[in-house]
Formats: C-alpha cells, structure tokens, sequence
C-alpha cells in the first residue's frame, strides 16, 4: 500500500470496568491540572480515548478534539444510525477493525453533535485498561541511556551495545490509568525509577514481519511508563528485569491513543519530569532501533495481535544513573509526555 494512500485511509479514519473501579477513577483527583491535548503532528489521525463520562455509567470510546470536547462514540453512532464494524467500548476491537473502523470514525467525528463535553468532566482510563498479553518492552534502545548505565549493571558482562533489539515483558497487571496513583510499597522497594518511553499499539495480526511493511501494522501510539524498582531489578533479581518492571500499577498508560496517521515521528520527543522538573527529554530520532526494526524483530516466529503494546525503550536521564541516585517518593509527581500524543500524571501513592 503506498504511503499516500495509507494516509488518507488513516484520515477517513477493553472491557468494560467494574462499578467500584469506575466510581474511583471518577472520583480519582488530579492534582488540579487541566488535560493537556497536544497538536498533533501528522497529516491526519484522531486521538481515541477510553473513559466514563459520568458517575454510574459504562466506560466506552470517545474522540478528543483540537479543543478539547470529547465524541461520544457509541452515542453518535446511535443518533447518526451507523452500524459500527467494532464495539465501541473496545479499544482493542477498533485496532482490529482496520481501515474500516477509521473510516466509520471518519464519519462519526465530520458530522459530531455540537453538545459535547469538555475532557476535563469525564474520567479517561488507560486506553486498553486490560491487556490480552504482557507489554512488550524494549531496553537499551538509546546510546545515551545504555551508557549512563554501565556502572550500575547487575550484569557487568554486557559491555557492547546489542546488534539487535533488547526485549523483555511486563505483566498485564502493570498497566495503570493516564491519572492514577502508582502503589508504592515500601516494604518490597524503595528505589523506584521513572522511564517516560512511546507506546506502540499494534492493528493487526502479524507474524514474521518484514521491516519494509512494519509501519502498516502500527494502530497508533501513546505515552507510556516503565516505572521500574531498581532495587528488586539489580539486587533482589540479580539483574533480571520482569518482576522489578512489574509491580502493580506501575505501567500507566495513555491519555489516549493518537492513530498512525496523526503522529509524525521525526517531530516526537519523550519527555519526563518530576515534580516540574524535567529528568529526561530525547527525540524519537535518537532512538537506535526504529520501530519498523522492533516490529519485525519481535514478531520472528512470534505472532503479533491487534492491541499488543510495544514499549519502545527510554532515553538518558533515568534516576538510578544520576549522581547521586534520585529515585521517586510517596507524593512526587511523574509526568510523562509524548510531543504530539499526550501528557499524563501519575503521583506516588
């Protein structure tokens, strides 16, 4: 498919919670601070939230606009009598609804109703609040953060720079909201680091992957954390890295998915700051193994499914490699932000 195309494709472009956990995430504060929506930086996509609009209501998918009022998806598509090809309560079933599916969103969002709520009323979840299978993470995948590092390995072998991607998974059981808390435990670990990394969220079924047609199995990205415990990563687990990387909740994800086609990634940068402060700021361009490369790695005798979420890998500017180390604390404040995607915030609770 050529690029034009996919383009104009892109244009013509999760179950639901529990009671108790909608009427917290309602509920949930934050901090006062208004919902950042970012321009976007590619030709044509959308933003695709997963949120409850109201106090006792279902969560469902909604479109973000440039001004930030949301498109209640199922809702539109009842007054405008559309027959969605996905369950519009699903991110997981819109990524795998293809073409079709942003074509149906097309239409949806050109003739939206006027009365529509501002984001800062309703409640966002983590886009695909329960995963079908672990987050694929990839590690070392910045020169700048894979030396930063060196001194600070459990595995004093690992000297040279990989010639192919690094991988490893984090538990279903990570994955957090764009505005929730991250559990802090002090018990278990007191070295909790911040790790603001893009989320790939793949479209479509795929094994064997050839690096030249990658990109058309990516659905869109948001902004992501791999909030690890160095102290369970390097000490308690020799260097391992899943259960350092997969204490509860602290995975959070979102504000929402922007599709492929609203997302230049030349124009992207990743962000974090703590407390205000900015910790690490790289561009998607200083990231060594592009997507394409990842994609196609990944999925050698391994079969990809629409709603896998890749982790493409942090840059420098983590806590356990500062002089001297800086971890986070119960009331700090981690934001992370995908220029052109979202910023969420996430305290520590």
């Amino acid at each position: 498919m050529d690029t034009n195309r996919r383009d104009a494709l892109k244009l013509g472009a999760s179950a639901a919670m529990g009671s108790m956990f909608m009427s917290s995430a309602m509920a949930a504060p934050r901090d006062s601070q208004n919902i950042v929506v970012e321009p976007l930086t590619g030709k044509a996509g959308f933003r695709v939230a997963n949120y409850i609009p109201k106090m006792g209501a279902s969560s469902r998918l909604g479109l973000v606009t440039n001004d930030g009022l949301v498109v209640d998806i199922p809702a539109e598509a009842a007054r405008q009598k559309i027959k969605l090809s996905f369950d519009p309560s699903s991110m997981v079933s819109l990524a795998a609804a293809g073409n079709q599916g942003l074509l149906e969103l097309a239409g949806l969002f050109q003739n939206r109703s006027s009365k529509l709520v501002n984001v800062n009323q309703v409640a966002l979840l983590s886009p695909i609040p329960n995963p079908q299978s672990n987050i694929y993470c990839v590690g070392w995948n910045y020169l700048d953060h894979f030396e930063e590092g060196k001194d600070r390995r459990a595995d004093q072998g690992v000297k040279e720079y990989p010639t192919v991607p690094v991988l490893f998974t984090k538990g279903t059981q990570t994955m957090n909201g764009p505005f929730d808390s991250i559990p802090y435990d002090g018990s278990y670990s007191t070295m909790i680091d911040w790790e603001a990394e893009l989320a790939v969220v793949i479209g479509k079924k795929g094994k064997n992957i050839p690096e030249a047609n990658a990109m058309d199995y990516v659905f869109g990205y948001a902004a992501y954390n791999d909030t690890t415990a160095r102290d369970v990563q390097q000490k308690r687990h020799s260097g391992q890295w899943f259960k350092g990387k997969s204490l509860d909740g602290h995975g959070p994800m979102g504000p929402w998915i922007v599709t492929a086609g609203g997302v230049n990634l030349d124009d992207t940068r990743i962000i974090c700051r703590v407390n205000g402060v900015e910790k690490q700021n790289a561009s998607y361009k200083q990231m060594f193994f592009k997507i394409p490369v990842i994609i196609a790695e990944l999925s050698r005798s391994l079969t990809l499914l629409p709603g896998d979420i890749i982790a493409t890998g942090t840059p420098a500017g983590v806590g356990n490699s500062r002089k001297p180390p800086e971890f986070l604390k119960p009331g700090d404040m981690m934001e992370t932000e995908i220029t052109g995607v979202g910023i969420i915030r996430n305290k520590i609770a």
